[in-house]
């Protein structure tokens, strides 16, 4: 097997700690933000390790399930989940949009306080990934920055309203 390819965004967010940690685990706040540009639906969110969030992204007609199981989870601190595509009974598939996007990516997503702002570091990294899984991940990692950076900049507005 290839060396695996990781994926790093880091952010900075004007706004404590926990005002940043309930923007990626109040599962109304978060439907708002992930899978910017579509419809978000959050059909289960167990925050807790061995817990599940379903996850649906919906555009016309045409729906993206995926599913995270939480494998660890420090209150305000860290967050990190197996990232998977699933069928529509949440069972692990392959992407049905990239067939060769890796089927389980361990995310990691951890929350530092910066002087009443947070800096948050995002990685993932296939998990038990084919070579062709690791060059479609690797190929892609450029792109990646683009849909967590609208994502995040409707993180900015939700907490302006918090912070309101």
């Amino acid at each position: 097997m290839s060396d695996v390819a990781k994926y790093v965004l880091d952010r900075e967010f004007n706004a404590p700690r926990s005002m940043v940690w309930r923007a990626w685990t109040d599962p109304d706040l978060l439907q708002r933000w992930y899978g910017p540009g579509v419809e978000t639906i959050i059909h289960q969110y167990d925050l807790k390790p061995g817990g599940a969030w379903h996850n649906e992204m919906k555009w016309g007609e045409k729906s993206d399930l995926s599913k995270m199981v939480f494998q660890e989870i420090t209150p305000e601190a860290k967050l990190v989940w197996h990232h998977s595509a699933t069928d529509s009974d949440w069972n692990i598939i392959s992407s049905q949009m990239m067939p060769d996007w890796p089927r389980v990516l361990l995310t990691t997503v951890t929350f530092e306080d910066k002087g009443g702002k947070t800096n948050v570091r995002l990685t993932q990294i296939p998990i038990d990934a084919t070579d062709a899984e690791i060059a479609c991940f690797t190929n892609m990692m450029a792109n990646m920055s683009g849909g967590w950076g609208k994502g995040y900049a409707i993180i900015d507005e939700i907490l302006g309203e918090l912070q309101a």
